[in-house]
């Protein structure tokens, strides 16, 4: 049970470190995304991915390990969080502090990442909303209006809307 339990804290605290990886490319995309460096983007999400595969290994092992530590305590296995896990192993003090203390760094790491993914997200959506705007701005300098289409003697442009364009949003 022990060495089950080890190698549940080293895979968590592996999956740990990867996540604050994920974390710091996350925050390298913040400037990117303000940068608008489409290739840089690019790039990084193919890092990004990279990460996410090893993590993706990781948790494959960490489900298999608990789901062994459940058969040796006779769980169900999506019982058995860590927090319950330390608490069941409160007599062990060294594999309960170490179950707590990676328990308490994967809920920053994982916290910090959602906060810098959301922030991430709005300013993408502020520039997809940005393009969009500049987009119709210039499909509306391209139709004049009507009534710069008319001379002394009448109207001299083709008929309204033939640019053969249209907004879509509206």
């Amino acid at each position: 049970m022990a060495s089950l339990i080890d190698t549940l804290i080293d895979v968590l605290d592996k999956e740990n470190t990867e996540y604050e990886t994920l974390l710091e490319l996350s925050m390298e995309k913040t400037g990117i995304i303000v940068e608008g460096n489409v290739t840089a983007l690019n790039e990084m999400v193919v890092r990004e991915q990279q990460v996410v595969e090893r993590i993706t290994a990781l948790e494959k092992k960490r489900t298999e390990t608990t789901n062994d530590i459940a058969i040796v305590l006779n769980r169900k296995p999506d019982t058995l969080t860590l927090e319950h896990l330390a608490e069941l192993l409160a007599s062990q003090e060294t594999e309960s502090a170490a179950l707590r203390r990676i328990h308490d760094k994967l809920k920053t790491t994982l916290g910090n990442m959602v906060r810098v993914n959301e922030s991430n997200k709005q300013l993408l959506q502020e520039s997809i909303d940005m393009a969009d705007f500049e987009i119709n701005i210039m499909q509306s300098m391209r139709q004049a209006p009507a009534t710069a289409n008319y001379s002394d003697s009448g109207y001299t442009g083709d008929s309204f809307g033939a640019s053969g364009s249209f907004d879509a949003k509206q």
